[in-house]
């Protein structure tokens, strides 16, 4: 646990806060992703690029072998039983983090579900594609920071550990919403200076993310898609740093 986040179970080292998401869409591709960025990055995210691809498991059980943590974004929705069952087997293999989504019986059921393993419950907040038009399109009467609030509140009130959310959200605004110092924040649409948005409508950067509050910064085509991954990962790290040095 780090000095700057008191109360929450954040890694030491910032490199172990940087998650890079394995978005690609063979296993082979991912394995040499995985491979060059060996000595740099620890913890890697699978989501649905992968989820169905052949050799899945097999990977999976690599990483974790390996010393890897994963993130498991499957933002599981379904009835309560099924969720539960589902974070369970999660927990039995030793990932790190899964997402969930739905209402609180849903969440619930995934606290239940990971039982007193270490495996850590994220709430999905609002997708960081989404803008205050298309959530009102999507039948909510409220503005995306109003709806990530109701999230962030309902989040902590379920057991959960973390929610996945915009550096844009505030997480520090977050915690105090949520009352609750503990709450984790994930951030995905993270984007270097320069680099572009791409899907994503809410982005900063990863000084930004960091400065804000996040915990965890979730970055795939900045790294994943350039020739070089360990150097532009170690440089998003670089910078995770100096926003810590500076009072981030």
């Amino acid at each position: 646990m780090t000095q700057d986040q008191p109360g929450r179970d954040v890694p030491a080292r910032m490199a172990d806060r940087l998650i890079v998401a394995l978005d690609v869409p063979r296993i082979d591709q991912a394995r040499e992703i995985v491979a060059k960025l060996d000595g740099v990055a620890t913890f890697f995210k699978i989501g649905f690029w992968l989820a169905f691809a052949e050799g899945i498991d097999g990977l999976l059980g690599d990483l974790l072998r390996g010393g890897k943590q994963v993130f498991l974004d499957c933002k599981m929705y379904d009835i309560g039983q099924t969720v539960e069952q589902g974070v369970a087997r999660a927990a039995e293999r030793g990932v790190s983090i899964v997402t969930v989504h739905g209402d609180p019986a849903m969440i619930e059921a995934a606290v239940r579900g990971r039982g007193n393993t270490a495996l850590k419950i994220f709430a999905i907040s609002v997708l960081t594609s989404l803008t205050d038009d298309a959530v009102k399109k999507m039948g909510f009467n409220m503005s995306v920071a109003e709806l990530v609030g109701l999230r962030a509140r309902m989040a902590t009130e379920c057991g959960c550990d973390g929610l996945i959310a915009s550096a844009q959200d505030n997480p520090h605004e977050l915690r105090r919403i949520a009352k609750s110092d503990r709450l984790l924040i994930a951030t995905p649409g993270v984007r270097p200076a320069g680099s572009p948005a791409n899907d994503q409508a809410r982005v900063a950067t990863p000084a930004e993310a960091i400065r804000n509050g996040a915990d965890y910064l979730v970055v795939g085509r900045p790294i994943i898609a350039v020739k070089d991954p360990a150097a532009a990962a170690a440089a998003i790290i670089a910078e995770m740093e100096g926003a810590t040095a500076n009072g981030g």
